[in-house]
């Protein structure tokens, strides 16, 4: 295999390309900045943006296989910029695929397309777009994920990943994010936080991707699509091209066990003071119209959007990714935050936990 990996400069993405180079893969990454590491690890870098679609086409060139992991994530910004990164750069992708001849593109979505603002208890893949989204982020990542779906046929066969919560070693967003806001008495739960939730380990996400693309290159050629409707049920047997899949450890839990457990391996006290999901609604509404006001470019420290996913459920079902790509995660939760501890505690710990 000769790969793409499109944000391997960051989480998701580098571990994608270092479980890549494991199985012997060429792999080579496209980003704006330089990571002199993935250098070092034996992937070919490029410089270059998404939105310029020559720079995309020239990293597309030569490979089998694309990984479009990059997105622009958060819940405030304007909308332009998340249209652009997350849709008109997975357009270029997609049109860099075709022009070049690339049979396979796995794309990285998330749950969040499907999120309506109620609890999301044991869904499957059959879980509607909402008629609103809350936030810019899932709206264009759902619009990126249609396109991607809807351009499977033939000669590019295409699949859609929707791991949620992505956490581990080398987490540079929801951990550091967690820690810092505890140590600053600034986290409280939702409801008590017993709302159940999924979450995955960053290795069995990555894995996931690698798994999709051998499925798909075991369909080729002659794949055939399937309506933009029916977007990951199916019968045994079916092959990924055209569908989406939840990804997740498989092991839901309380929103606060999830959190403290987190805190735990960062040696953070626990998280005990609470807030009801009405107030934590208000106060994100207030600091939305207060930043907006200002013109503040940083985000909230509480949006609507959070404040909702934060006071609902949200597991799914894995069946579709079991059956369909072998799916199964390898590493649970326990020895992810036995992981995570390590590496929070030990000799290369982040700068942040200091």
């Amino acid at each position: 295999m000769k790969a793409l990996v499109t944000g391997a400069g960051g989480f998701l993405g580098g571990v994608v390309a270092r479980q890549l180079l494991a199985q012997g893969a060429q792999v080579r990454s496209l980003a704006r900045g330089d990571y002199p590491a993935l250098r070092a690890a034996g992937v070919e870098t490029l410089r270059g943006d998404l939105g310029d679609p020559e720079a995309v086409s020239r990293a597309v060139e030569g490979c089998d296989t694309v990984f479009h992991v990059a997105a622009k994530a958060g819940v405030w910004g304007d909308y332009a910029d998340y249209y652009q990164a997350n849709v008109a750069g997975t357009v270029n992708v997609i049109e860099a695929c075709r022009r070049q001849g690339v049979p396979r593109l796995i794309f990285t979505s998330s749950p969040s397309v499907t999120f309506a603002g109620r609890d999301q208890e044991e869904v499957d893949e059959r879980e509607p777009y909402p008629e609103k989204f809350l936030a810019f982020y899932p709206q264009t990542k759902a619009e990126a994920e249609r396109l991607t779906l809807l351009a499977n046929g033939p000669q590019l066969a295409t699949v859609a990943l929707r791991p949620h919560l992505i956490w581990g070693p080398g987490d540079p967003h929801l951990v550091p994010r967690l820690v810092e806001r505890a140590r600053a008495g600034k986290l409280r739960l939702v409801d008590g936080g017993i709302k159940r939730v999924d979450s995955v380990y960053v290795e069995n996400a990555a894995e996931a991707h690698l798994l999709a693309a051998k499925r798909l290159g075991a369909d080729l050629p002659g794949i055939k699509g399937t309506d933009e409707g029916d977007r990951g049920i199916g019968k045994k047997g079916n092959s990924p091209a055209g569908r989406a899949y939840f990804i997740s450890n498989g092991e839901p839990m309380p929103m606060a066990d999830l959190i403290n457990s987190i805190l735990a391996a960062a040696g953070v006290p626990p998280v005990k003071r609470n807030v009801s999901s009405g107030v934590a609604y208000g106060v994100g509404w207030l600091l939305e119209k207060g930043y907006g006001l200002l013109g503040r470019e940083e985000e909230p420290p509480l949006t609507r959007f959070v404040a909702r996913q934060l006071a609902t459920a949200h597991w799914f079902d894995l069946g579709a990714a079991r059956r369909d790509f072998g799916y199964v995660p390898r590493i649970p939760i326990r020895e992810g935050l036995n992981r995570l501890e390590a590496w929070l505690q030990g000799p290369e710990r982040p700068a942040w936990i200091r």
